[in-house]
């Protein structure tokens, strides 16, 4: 990034939004029950994540395509405007469907966040850059991962301040932090786009949705309906046939298409989109697994087990500064993604061998070699994907990688906890999907072989994930290391 004091503070605008869009994807876990039953919607609680998290989906390759044609800055103003409505609107939710409905509004912001960030970073920062600048938005979204639920929790928990619900201040406090990153944002020199408008591909965003919707609600939904059940089947067929719909009609669309498909043509480009996807399989998938196991089986109560898993923040936020600094010094990156996916193959492995007593240090000691693998592995993706288009192409290339990343991170949740419960046995899922806390009400001599169950089931899980992450090793093979640029030329 040049060196001047606004784009410095751009930056820092951007870093901002970034972390309350990555806090407010988490905060609302540990407070949904309290929220359910203030709003008297206990049943309705899934909806409220579902809705929000389909939303910043579907709108994550929008936002790119538009960016690219309208300019960077301009829409990144008008996504984070939508997201602080949305919290706004949330806060003053009178029943869950107004909540759900108004969570969708906050993800259609966030989707716009969490792609234009990266477009945005990756016009004004030279590609030898990339990397280190990316790694401060790696550790962002790791210490949000581990403070939302704390946060959620407390402010859940509060009752009331200043005259207001408790829980209602999780969506609050985004506003004057947003509100001081969009002034700072706004202040920003115009990063444009193509200075010729082609007209928006709305039938490719119809038929993303078409596509996109089904397939996440059965990732949500699958275990609770039934894998195999018709409503299971009904979103695999109208998904299905949703893909295969956008997908004819982007190869029509061509370079006006929401997701230009001749960049898949270019390796490095598909290579970069497939790690992203591979990679969330694993990495959501563990972030997800690891509380289950420390409440579950070690029986610790969730702000324990949050801050239990700090060693992999630890390990990836380190890594990630590591990956950054190597990259600005040398112009090297291949064997970041080498050495983290050996990482988080040895990570999952040595997860997979927890026990329901003894020590915690191995478990430990796996989460902090899992996320040094996940900081390594994922610092350079995006650096990757961008440097393999042309500089009017990134924001399509940032968006298609951050849409993979999400579509990857919900399979990866929701296969690998498929998993768990599966070998668990169906009897202790259904238990422990609407109480976790029945365990600790249990004999000790009770417990036990519940718990004994579980852990096999997290083993086998975690098994899975090493086996994913096989995958993403040889995929980091097949990245072919291209001479990064030491400046930046402008769009």
């Amino acid at each position: 990034m040049h060196n001047s004091a606004g784009q410095r503070a751009v930056f820092g605008g951007l870093l901002l939004v970034s972390f309350v869009a990555a806090l407010d994807s988490t905060v609302v876990s540990t407070a949904l029950y309290r929220i359910g039953a203030s709003l008297h919607g206990l049943t309705a609680q899934a909806w409220v994540t579902t809705a929000f998290l389909i939303m910043s989906t579907v709108t994550t390759p929008v936002y790119g395509r538009l960016a690219d044609q309208f300019g960077r800055t301009r829409l990144f103003g008008a996504a984070v405007v939508v997201f602080l409505a949305g919290s706004v609107l949330c806060s003053l939710a009178t029943s869950m469907t107004e909540l759900a409905m108004f969570r969708a509004v906050a993800g259609a912001g966030a989707g716009g966040v969490f792609s234009l960030t990266s477009a945005i970073t990756g016009v004004l920062v030279p590609p030898r850059e990339r990397a280190r600048y990316g790694s401060y938005f790696i550790s962002v979204f790791a210490v949000a991962s581990v403070l939302g639920p704390l946060v959620g929790g407390a402010l859940a928990g509060a009752g009331s301040l200043l005259g207001v619900a408790g829980w209602r201040w999780i969506f609050l406090v985004n506003v004057p932090v947003g509100a001081v990153a969009l002034a700072v944002v706004a202040r920003a020199p115009w990063v444009g786009g193509r200075t010729t408008v082609r007209r928006v591909d709305h039938v490719g965003v119809l038929l993303l949705v078409v596509a996109l919707v089904p397939l996440l609600l059965v990732a949500q939904w699958g275990q609770q309906w039934g894998w195999g059940a018709g409503r299971s089947v009904a979103c695999y067929v109208i998904g299905l046939c949703g893909v295969a719909g956008f997908l004819l009609a982007e190869r029509a669309a061509g370079d006006g298409a929401l997701l230009a498909l001749r960049l898949f043509g270019i390796r490095a480009f598909a290579v970069g989109t497939a790690q992203a996807a591979v990679q969330s399989v694993v990495t959501f998938g563990v972030t997800v697994l690891l509380p289950l196991y420390l409440q579950l089986v070690r029986g610790y109560p969730p702000t324990e087990a949050g801050l239990l898993t700090l060693p992999v923040v630890v390990g990836m936020v380190l890594a990630a500064q590591v990956a950054g600094q190597v990259t600005a010094r040398t112009g090297r990156y291949k064997v970041l993604p080498v050495t983290g996916a050996v990482l988080l193959i040895a990570g999952a492995v040595c997860l997979a061998g927890v026990g329901v007593g003894g020590s915690l240090v191995p478990a430990v000691a796996g989460m902090f070699v899992f996320g040094a693998g996940q900081g390594l592995y994922q610092a350079t993706i995006s650096m990757t994907v961008q440097n393999a288009v042309a500089i009017e192409d990134i924001g399509v290339a940032s968006s298609a990688a951050a849409l993979f990343r999400q579509i990857g991170g919900t399979v990866g949740i929701a296969g690998l906890l498929s998993v768990v419960y599966s070998v668990a046995g169906a009897t202790i899922s259904r238990h422990a999907l609407d109480d976790t806390s029945f365990l600790a009400r249990l004999p000790p001599a009770a417990a036990l072989p519940i718990r004994e169950r579980f852990v096999t089931g997290l083993s086998t899980a975690f098994a899975v994930a090493a086996a994913v992450s096989v995958a993403a090793l040889v995929l980091a093979v097949m990245v072919r290391e291209v001479p990064l640029r030491g400046r930046q030329p402008r769009a």
